[in-house]
């Protein structure tokens, strides 16, 4: 059985975790599989990106099995060729990438998650940064971006106490974007893909690229780089038909050109 499962539906790409017994932790296979799934919602006929897990986990994070015995991998390598290049991969990616966090978000599990441009979670669903509780440090980028979404002072203490947040928690202190109720997680989080596949691509792929440029440029560079992007997308075919749409007073049909 493959360790990822990935399909496309509607110009979505659906991406689901496929270690359920292991809760969904990270192999080698499983980590370079996911890269090479990210690579291909490079596509064009794909217009927005959905990242699940199967069973009740979303990611349990490094499977420690693979840092023990004598084919163990090392930490430099497990970093270097696994989770830098997914979380590279999500960043790079010109389109919307959804984590539907359907269970546990752990350790590199949750900083994957948290990477993603929208963060929705089920209502059953938690996100621990448990790399303290065997003395590493979070990685897959969590000590970049878990401070930037919920403060510096917060940021420190989940990743030395290494507390479990609910999902509600999580909500509340802006570290993902909604709850969902467990009932309702699966159908709302994909109407809500959906609605992103089939809005204007180019358009969103510049929000993207100005919030990653938002972590290390100053106030006027951002202004000066916002003039360049805004042009690019007045000159989308999906800003014309915006326009048009509005004028004619009908929902616009954006084809993500």
């Amino acid at each position: 059985m493959s360790s990822i499962l990935f399909h496309i539906q509607d110009a979505v790409g659906y991406i689901t975790l496929n270690r359920p017994e292991k809760f969904n932790s990270f192999n080698r296979e499983m980590a370079l599989q996911l890269q090479e799934y990210l690579d291909a919602c490079k596509q064009e006929e794909i217009r927005a990106v959905y990242i699940t897990g199967a069973g009740k986990a979303f990611s349990a994070g490094q499977d420690i099995s693979e840092l023990v015995g004598e084919h163990k991998l090392k930490i430099k390598q497990i970093l270097a060729e696994h989770y830098n290049p997914i979380v590279t991969r999500i960043r790079k990616l010109e389109k919307p990438v959804i984590a539907a966090v359907n269970g546990v978000a752990a350790g590199a599990g949750a900083n994957m998650a948290l990477c993603c441009d929208v963060v929705v979670a089920a209502a059953g669903a938690s996100f621990i940064q448990a790399f303290s509780k065997i003395g590493l440090i979070p990685d897959s980028g969590g000590t970049y971006f878990l401070p930037r979404l919920i403060g510096w002072q917060k940021a420190s203490a989940l990743a030395m106490l290494g507390d479990k947040v609910p999902a509600s928690e999580a909500e509340r202190i802006g570290m993902i974007y909604k709850v969902i109720p467990d009932e309702q997680f699966e159908t709302e989080s994909k109407k809500m893909v959906a609605t992103l596949a089939a809005m204007p691509t180019k358009g969103l792929a510049y929000t993207k690229q100005l919030l990653n440029m938002s972590f290390h440029t100053d106030y006027i560079e951002q202004l000066a780089e916002e003039d360049v992007f805004q042009q690019r997308a007045a000159n989308t075919d999906d800003y014309k038909e915006g326009i048009n749409a509005f004028l004619e007073k009908r929902q616009p049909v954006f084809k993500g050109k």
